[in-house]
């Protein structure tokens, strides 16, 4: 079992390697230099902000983004000027098979290896979800959850041949709780959950970590993105759905997210500063947001639970190797 418990191999480390393992707070901005990331849906957002974030913390970035040549693929390549060598943008759809191929193939060429895989690009549709119809519904799984599976499968072969690596899989605090008529949102995002803890059992005996982050409401184009998604689902409606929903499917596609002011570099800097913490002392999830947080007492129960179930029978060791 002393394979499996890989943490604590860790209690031998030297001072140096302890003090690596302090919050970024404690010892300054975190150190990413000589650390190849991979960042899905980097055009905004999460993606963009991390792209730059990284690189100026000394990684190498591969940001990638769909439908190239695009505007914000030149405003990011613009950014990054003072940044050379750092930041590659690579064309990547998650929704194909064949482009996640050729997308990880080249970042492989790119950065020789990737450390950080950070599975960010993602959808919302809104609404009632007897008013997702099957269209709307392939699309959200097949890009929030099948998406990241597909990232998963790209990278792991590298990752497992160096038993190192790190999969940050962006899921939401409402991938723990959940807010009506918000279509299949959180029905990805908890499958990303699952998905996700999951994982981190399994690739504990490859000594690979698993990360969730779970933001908060922040102002990025997913609004714009989710409007266009939401609209063209509300001109499918059948009448008898629009009516009985009516004041619900009146507001589709209109959110703007305004009122949202926290800074969207929160979740890059929290990737940052986990990922340059050893391996083996990550935690499994991390909740970010300047505002309230209702995720976390499920997050601690669901922990608990884990320990107390599995933490005696033989698939213990992997349990509380990524909890403890």
């Amino acid at each position: 079992m002393t394979e499996l418990t890989r943490r604590t191999l860790l209690a031998a480390s030297t001072a140096a390697a302890a003090a690596s393992a302090l919050p970024a707070s404690a010892q300054g901005k975190p150190d990413l230099s000589g650390k190849r990331f991979l960042i899905t849906g980097a055009s905004s957002g999460f993606g963009y902000a991390g792209a730059l974030h990284y690189a100026r913390l000394g990684a190498t970035v591969v940001a990638t983004m769909r439908n190239l040549p695009r505007k914000e693929a030149d405003d990011l390549r613009a950014a990054a000027r003072s940044l050379p060598g750092k930041v590659h943008i690579v064309a990547l759809d998650v929704l194909e098979d064949s482009s996640v191929a050729a997308g990880v193939a080249e970042a492989l060429r790119i950065a020789g290896g990737i450390d950080v895989l950070v599975n960010n690009a993602g959808i919302g549709i809104t609404g009632p979800v007897e008013a997702q119809d099957m269209a709307a519904t392939r699309l959200a799984f097949d890009t929030n959850v099948f998406g990241y599976q597909r990232m998963i499968l790209a990278v792991l072969p590298e990752m497992r041949a160096r038993k190192s690596g790190l999969i940050v899989n962006i899921s939401s605090q409402l991938g723990r709780v959940i807010v009506p008529y918000g279509g299949h949102y959180s029905a990805t995002k908890f499958a990303v959950e699952a998905l996700s803890e999951q994982l981190a059992y399994e690739l504990v005996p490859h000594g690979i970590d698993v990360l969730v982050i779970q933001p908060g409401g922040y102002p990025t184009k997913v609004w714009v993105n989710r409007n266009r998604y939401t609209s063209e689902l509300k001109a499918r409606l059948s009448p008898d759905v629009t009516q009985a929903y009516a004041s619900v499917i009146q507001r589709m596609g209109t959110e703007d997210g305004s009122g949202r002011s926290a800074e969207v570099e929160d979740v890059p800097r929290a990737i940052a500063e986990i990922a340059a913490l050893a391996a083996g002392r990550r935690p499994l999830r991390r909740a970010v947001h300047p505002g309230p947080k209702p995720q976390e007492p499920i997050n601690a129960v669901s922990a608990e639970v884990q320990q107390k179930w599995l933490g005696g029978s033989p698939m213990g060791p992997m349990i509380r190797a990524v909890y403890d």
